[in-house]
């Protein structure tokens, strides 16, 4: 039970993240110590367990997928989705440097976990590193598309978006900003609307399912090198979570809503200038610390647990 408790507030730091456009709920589950553990129970979700259901009953799938542990985390997950999606679009809205600030702590902090979990970094590993952060960077500044609201375009936005849920450095929720998704489908998680949820879970489901099988294949041949990439994902991921930029340009999404299309990266003190804004340097790196600081204790709070 205790575990199992641990592994429900796991799900909920995971859901947290994954509410907010720049933060990844892998990069969560990475520190957390679980992710190996999510992708081989995710992977084990396949069809030939209807025949395992059928000759040994409903207990042994159930274990050979690691139901327990899957269920907890899912239900912390949902569960931070669901309480926290409101709070987040008011943070996001009334105080963006403070807490942007406090998840460019999260994510340096994250990185540097990340790049202690490659056992051996050669050429060949700095070079993928390298390849990471420039994908996932390309990405951030990749100009949004404006898909169709409809029943076929939730679906393959949640596909597309649980792939980028799972893998650190690389958020759900912006890839469903770049789809022009997110406005609607957070729209859809704050008025509970079940058709529109139930399909994209649905494309959720489809897209981990066979994407899983991938990333757990690539770990267990490749571990460093795989590792090494994702860490880069992770640092090409920090100028989007950067505190200080100027909007260039906005988009109006589907859902009506006015949010920037184009930003530029500034100093603090050119942000003052620019906005006409206070930059709050001293509150913006408290916020960095604390978010900083909330890793390692994650960090070494798992690694106690795993003793």
């Amino acid at each position: 039970m205790k575990q199992n408790i641990l592994t429900f507030f796991k799900g909920m730091a995971m859901g947290a993240a994954d509410v907010v456009p720049g933060v990844s709920g892998g990069t969560i589950a990475f520190i957390t110590g679980i992710y190996d553990t999510l992708l081989e129970s995710i992977r084990r979700v396949n069809p030939s367990l209807f025949s395992m259901w059928r000759k040994e009953g409903f207990g042994s799938v159930w274990k050979h997928v690691n139901g327990t542990f899957l269920a907890s985390l899912l239900t912390g997950i949902l569960t931070a989705i669901l309480t926290l999606a409101k709070a987040v679009t008011y943070a996001l809205a009334e105080h963006p440097v403070l807490i942007w600030s406090f998840f460019f702590g999260l994510i340096v902090a994250s990185a540097i976990h990340m790049i202690k979990q490659v056992e051996r970094w050669n050429p060949a590993s700095l070079l993928l590193a390298v390849a990471g952060a420039i994908f996932a960077y390309g990405i951030t500044v990749a100009s949004p598309v404006s898909l169709e609201f409809n029943y076929l375009t939730v679906f393959i936005s949640g596909s597309i978006a649980i792939c980028a849920m799972i893998l650190p450095g690389i958020s759900g929720s912006f890839i469903l900003l770049l789809l022009g998704m997110y406005g609607p489908v957070l729209g859809a998680v704050k008025s509970f609307d079940l058709p529109i949820l139930g399909l994209f879970a649905l494309g959720c489901l489809a897209g981990i399912l066979s994407f899983s099988h991938v990333l757990s294949w690539l770990l267990r041949k490749y571990r460093d090198f795989t590792i090494a990439f994702l860490t880069g994902l992770l640092i090409g991921a920090l100028g989007k979570v950067w505190p200080w930029k100027e909007v260039l340009s906005y988009r109006v999404n589907s859902s009506g809503e006015q949010v920037p299309l184009i930003e530029k990266v500034l100093t603090p003190g050119a942000f003052e200038s620019v906005t006409g804004q206070p930059s709050l340097l001293v509150p913006s790196i408290i916020a960095m610390v604390v978010g900083f600081g909330i890793v390692i204790g994650l960090e070494k709070f798992s690694e106690k647990m795993a003793d």
